[in-house]
């Protein structure tokens, strides 16, 4: 009990020689703003009558304070005129002991116990001194709160001239259909439905919000339905995108998907979704995390003996969590010229299988050369992809290479691990490419590049010299704009060093074609 009264008696004097201090700083402070502004009111309004201009404008002039009716402030003598010009910076003193610490106030002639600086000529098309205190157009002026310090300027500035602006807002909805055909999916075709500027929250009431495109829009969200189906993939998405969600600076997407593809060694159909959310940290940095929901469905094998394979077949419900930072200072989406783009990500996967999965990828573009007004730009470009996952990662999960997307000079995952006679992928990928493009025309509608991509995709968690292929190669790009803004692309790869079962395929190309 002794123990417990010393303690309280010592939290005592220790929260009062806390508080104290305080209240006495909180007194301190809140005397001298009361002092601050009664200065204020003291010497810039007097309490009855009409308020001067002091700070305010420079070129509004003083009500006369003798006018009959308004009474000057006790302590202080009658105010005379003031012309309102300014003065240079020099402050000036009113009879009476009066001092202004406005710079832009000259004093009225004379006075008992202060000296006056001479009188300005008034700027052009100012009124004279002594003026009533009113606008330039003619009508009363209303002086800011006297505790206000920052200038308000009723005067146009000289030769400025009132412009009224009036906007129509462009096309924000667009319909595309096109058709593309590349030596890594076959023929497909495109039918797209995108609008920029969507609203969720407002759907249609009548008829008329449809004819006249009211409905569905305003809130500059994004929706898009698209449609690609094709003779080796099909894909249909629909995706809905909020930039600041909850009008936050958190962006919001979501988007439903379904998805089939006939490989070699079987067949495959996914559908399911995706949640996302993300926030730019600074203009260049942003994190992004994404949660994804599939149901996989294998079938029509091509042979049946590969274990990994067999345990596969059927349906498997999987999801997974995502978390992604990227920093990205590229100067174009399509084809940049100079920046960067870095990202790294770590996806944890659960459901029917269990495992983890971290990447990262490096982009980086260097400018030679270019033409004095910016075109005819020639880039050197690096890229490099590294990709790990888990032991326990199903075969459809797997890392793939070969094709037009990863290593030029092999067919599309002609460059994957074999078991067996089926390519099963890998636990890890590793893949780069050196490229230089130069400008083949004056125009920049076509481009030449020369390159070298070499990389590797194991088994498991292990790089192996034999594994490791290396393919130089050169080709076009054809920047034609009525055909979509990613170009034709053709590239002939010779691959140099190859492992063993791998698929070469010397020619491969990018056709695209879309319109709106």
């Amino acid at each position: 009990m002794t123990r417990k009264l010393q303690c309280r008696t010592l939290w005592t004097q220790v929260a009062q020689f806390r508080v104290f201090p305080a209240m006495a700083l909180a007194c301190g402070t809140l005397l001298i703003l009361l002092f601050s502004v009664d200065s204020a009111r003291g010497q810039y309004y007097p309490p009855q009558g009409p308020p001067t201009n002091y700070g305010a404008n420079p070129y509004l002039q003083q009500q006369p304070a003798a006018q009959p009716g308004y009474a000057p402030q006790p302590g202080y003598a009658p105010q005379p005129a003031y012309n309102g010009q300014p003065n240079y910076g020099q402050p000036v003193s009113a009879p009476g002991g009066f001092n202004s610490p406005n710079p832009y106030l000259q004093a009225g002639p004379g006075g008992p116990t202060t000296a006056y600086q001479p009188a300005l000529p008034p700027p052009p098309g100012m009124p004279p001194s002594g003026s009533p205190m009113i606008n330039p157009n003619g009508s009363p002026f209303n002086p800011p709160s006297p505790l206000d310090s920052a200038p308000q300027y009723l005067q146009p500035e000289p030769n400025t001239t009132p412009l009224d602006v009036y906007v129509e807002e462009t096309r924000t909805g667009r319909f595309m259909f096109g058709v593309a055909v590349n030596s890594d999916a076959g023929v497909t075709g495109q039918i797209t439905i995108d609008e920029r500027n969507f609203d969720i929250m407002r759907p249609a009431t009548t008829w008329d919000d449809f004819m006249n495109g009211t409905a569905w829009r305003g809130a500059g969200q994004g929706f898009r339905i698209e449609a690609q189906p094709g003779n080796q993939v099909q894909r249909y998405m629909v995706s809905f995108t909020d930039p600041y969600f909850l009008y936050t600076n958190i962006s919001f997407s979501a988007s439903a998907f379904y998805f089939d593809r006939g490989y070699y060694d079987w067949s495959e159909s996914r559908y399911g979704g995706r949640l996302a959310w993300g926030y730019r940290l600074t203009p260049d940095l942003s994190v992004t995390t994404a949660l994804r929901a599939e149901n996989i469905n294998l079938f029509n094998p091509r042979v049946l003996t590969v274990p990994e394979l067999n345990s596969a077949l059927g349906k498997t419900d999987l999801f997974s969590g995502k978390l992604t930072l990227t920093h990205d200072t590229r100067d174009l989406p399509f084809m940049p010229t100079e920046g960067h783009m870095i990202e790294m990500s770590y996806e944890q996967a659960f459901g029917d299988y269990d495992f983890p999965r971290g990447g990262i990828d490096y982009y980086q573009y260097f400018l030679l050369n270019q033409r004095p007004d910016g075109s005819g730009r020639h880039t050197l470009a690096f890229s490099s992809r590294l990709g790990v996952t888990g032991s326990q990662t199903p075969i459809f999960e797997n890392y793939f290479a070969g094709g037009f997307s990863t290593i030029r000079g092999y067919s599309f995952r002609g460059a994957s691990p074999i078991e067996n006679g089926v390519r099963v992928g890998g636990e890890l990928s590793w893949l780069n490419s050196v490229e230089y493009f130069f400008p083949l025309t004056a125009d920049d509608m076509v481009k030449g590049t020369v390159f070298c991509d070499f990389g590797t995709v194991e088994r498991d968690i292990a790089i192996r010299g034999e594994n490791f292929r290396v393919a130089p190669g050169f080709g076009l790009r054809i920047n034609v704009p009525a055909l979509g803004p990613a170009p034709l692309a053709l590239d002939f790869a010779f691959p140099i060093h190859s492992a063993t079962g791998d698929d070469r395929q010397m020619f491969s190309f990018f056709f695209g074609l879309s319109r709106q």
